[in-house]
């Protein structure tokens, strides 16, 4: 897959792809990587990207030359065609729903916003989608690039050393993730719970579920009003009972949330 990112402070993005499972899809051909200074766009010779808003206001706007041209000549540079999404705090909310549609894609050229956004001419002529990790402001679009890629760097077959970590991670399913214990087997008087210890795989399947439901319903029952369950799930929240509990969350009180 490859990621185009644009932006007016390429230095930012250097160190991130420089270690872990980024580099390490970049090493094996997973993804490319190319960082694009949007100053090199500028067509004044002081390069200037962004200017005063029309009708006064507070701070800068980024100018719509740079950004189209930019834009154009990484469009043009590969036959495959990019879908443009520009880094926003208007944008729709991101989360792992949308990384799987967009891990899908096979070419993404990200718009690193700044100041006070960016012209609005550019956004509506050039822009397919404007994105934001969350209800919360930063400096610019960088971090926020590097967060979208590395989610859905993730998701990319053959980048994960172990093919059923992404599948397993907190949100493959609309639950956290169960608690995670490792050696010592004694740690200060704690040991991990008997069914992890107990080398009977469908007792930790059914273990490590219950933990994620309850940890669920205990931090972010939102999450399970749209969880689907099959009917064995069910039948083990009957048992432990998690049913009603789960159940309540359902708008109206209905089995549409559960299988069987």
């Amino acid at each position: 897959m490859i990621f185009d990112i644009i932006t007016i402070f390429p230095e930012l993005l250097a160190s991130p792809l420089e270690e872990g499972i980024l580099n390490r899809a970049r090493r094996n051909g997973r993804i490319s990587v190319n960082i694009v200074n949007l100053r090199d766009f500028a067509p004044d010779p002081h390069a200037m990207t962004d200017d005063r808003p029309f009708g006064g206001g507070e701070g800068m706007v980024m100018k719509p030359e740079p950004l189209t041209a930019a834009v154009e000549e990484r469009q043009q540079c590969l036959p495959e065609k990019g879908r443009v999404i520009l880094l926003s705090p208007q944008g729709r909310r991101f989360n792992q729903e949308l990384a799987r549609k967009l891990a899908g894609e096979k070419r993404l050229i990200m718009i690193c916003g700044r100041y006070e956004g960016v012209d609005e001419r550019f956004a509506m002529g050039w822009v397919d989608e404007e994105i934001s990790i969350g209800d919360y402001i930063l400096s610019g679009g960088e971090l926020a690039a590097m967060v979208v890629i590395d989610s859905i760097t993730r998701l990319l077959p053959g980048v994960l050393g172990c093919a059923g970590s992404a599948e397993n991670d907190t949100f493959s399913r609309n639950l956290l993730k169960h608690p995670q214990y490792t050696r010592p087997r004694v740690f200060r008087g704690q040991e991990p719970p008997e069914e992890l210890l107990s080398g009977n795989h469908d007792k930790i399947a059914e273990f490590r579920f219950l933990a994620s439901v309850r940890r669920t319903l205990q931090r972010r029952p939102d999450l399970l009003r749209k969880e689907r369950f099959s009917a064995g799930e069910v039948k083990l929240l009957e048992r432990h009972g998690l049913y009603r509990q789960v159940k309540h969350l359902h708008d109206g009180g209905e089995d549409h949330g559960f299988a069987g």
